[in-house]
């Protein structure tokens, strides 16, 4: 395990404070990990974990004495999942049965628009287009049938990892099929949705059961949200949080992003003069694979008891007096500009940018555009022009996610 040398903040009030997670000690010495280092009993110097942690022995590591992970599944009380390898290689994971959809519905509740259309429709249905590696249902080597992609109420639709090389026809075979389940909310991976939103614009489909989407999986920018809000005319709200932790923060209906103290518990290290820092969380519900002090890999800032997502720590850039500059303060420079789809903002290890940008149906203005370069430059504190190039299509990442900012690294 990881030296706790990280400075470390406050947890602010809706994290609460070290003192309350004693409760929960017992429970944790039992599990292989955590036991040497609880011996101490001082939870603030517990080291840090990563995925490192997680896979190293597992799931020994996890299973307290006398459990078989085979004897687990046989029983069916526990789910074998896996992360998507965005950060790092797939990682195995383990819920107990029901966990997921039990601390899924505690966050979402935390909005109130949310938590009215889940009392109306007690048994909503969602129908759900990610990269199909983020979840285990779909392979994107092989068609499978609807049926095969039900499960409960939610339906997964996408079967691609590159939105941008879908067909139309393969569009209309998901537009058909959402049309047919008439979900109460689509859940989306921005990239995905908004592709999928522009044929469901370019060929007038709506779907009037739908009442909100959430946007997840990976960093919602401005430009995904108006399109989204543009062609299904609904609210948008984010869901941010990870296949391994959990849903650790969701955007209120007053856009604030709102965590859950009965699931979680919230530390910020390193932050800077700004307070952005390293999120790091103790999952306080996963029984069978509780994480202690676990680093998720992502920046956040506390604003009293709400969070802002900066994006993830590997996608900061940097100005030219070597600050770091994250995901949201780039996309922030966004706010405003219509017509574009996407972007990725890239940075050579010499400081400088490159844009390109897949342009929506109108595509943005070249006084817009020039706008915008400028801005990114006075951010980055660069003295030269930012390129900016239209592209058809933009790739992803092995695990079907696309980053919008990327710094080459010596």
């Amino acid at each position: 395990m990881a030296a706790p040398t990280e400075s470390i903040s406050e947890p602010g009030p809706a994290a609460g404070n070290f003192s309350r997670l004693t409760k929960y000690y017992p429970r944790w010495r039992e599990v292989p990990l955590y036991r040497a280092a609880l011996a101490a009993g001082d939870f603030s110097r517990l080291p840090l974990i990563t995925k490192r942690e997680i896979r190293k022995n597992f799931p020994g590591n996890f299973l307290r004495a006398g459990q078989s992970l085979d004897a687990l599944l046989a029983e069916k009380s526990v789910e074998l999942e896996h992360t998507s390898g965005t950060s790092d290689e797939r990682t195995a994971v383990l819920f107990a049965r029901g966990w997921w959809d039990a601390q899924e519905e505690r966050v979402l509740r935390l909005n109130g628009f949310i938590a009215s259309v889940l009392d109306a429709y007690p048994a909503a249905r969602r129908a759900t287009l990610v990269p199909p590696v983020c979840n285990g249902v779909v392979c994107f080597s092989n068609f499978m049938a609807k049926s095969a992609r039900t499960l409960g109420g939610t339906l997964f639709v996408n079967q691609a990892r590159i939105p941008f090389l879908l067909a139309d026809e393969e569009l209309a075979r998901m537009a058909d099929e959402v049309a047919e389940w008439s979900p109460q909310f689509l859940d989306l991976d921005p990239v995905h949705g908004v592709w999928f939103a522009r044929f469901c614009e370019r060929n007038g489909i709506r779907f009037p059961s739908v009442k909100f989407i959430l946007c997840s999986y990976e960093f919602v920018s401005v430009v995904h949200r108006k399109i989204l809000e543009r062609v299904f005319g609904v609210p948008v709200f984010n869901l941010y949080g990870s296949t391994e932790a959990g849903h650790l923060l969701v955007e209120t209906d007053r856009g604030e992003m709102r965590g859950c103290a009965e699931n979680v518990f919230y530390e910020i290290i390193n932050a800077d003069e700004t307070g952005i820092g390293e999120l790091v969380v103790t999952t306080l519900t996963n029984e069978i694979m509780p994480l202690l002090r676990y680093r998720v890999g992502d920046l956040v800032q506390r604003d009293g008891e709400n969070y802002r997502v900066h994006g993830r720590c590997r996608d900061a850039v940097r100005r030219r007096d070597g600050r770091r500059v994250t995901t949201l303060e780039v996309d922030r420079c966004f706010d405003g500009v219509s017509g574009i789809v996407h972007y990725q903002l890239r940075q050579t290890e010499g400081g400088a940018c490159a844009l390109q940008f897949i342009s929506d149906a109108v595509p943005v203005a070249a006084g817009d555009l020039k706008r915008l370069t400028a801005r990114l430059a006075n951010l980055l504190g660069l003295k030269n022009e930012i390129r900016a190039v239209a592209v058809e299509k933009l790739p992803p990442q092995t695990s079907g996610k696309f980053r919008l900012t990327s710094r080459v690294e010596p």
